[in-house]
């Protein structure tokens, strides 16, 4: 059996570099193209506020 055991600092660490690119890069895409299909389909959440928008109405409605 001849196995493969030897791991190069240089092109291992390139390889592993980009496999975890491609990775990162599908789930991105991945995210994109799920968030505008719910988006054609009338799925997103759209009324749900986020903490940074009720902390500036709060501050609107103090001044």
């Amino acid at each position: 059996m001849n196995f493969l055991l030897y791991f190069d600092p240089g092109l291992g660490a390139m390889i592993a570099q980009a496999a975890i690119a491609a990775f990162a890069g599908f789930v991105l895409f991945y995210k994109t193209v799920i968030a505008t299909v719910k988006h054609w389909l009338g799925m997103d959440k759209t009324d749900t506020a986020d903490s940074f928008d009720d902390a500036y109405q709060q501050e609107e409605k103090e001044q």
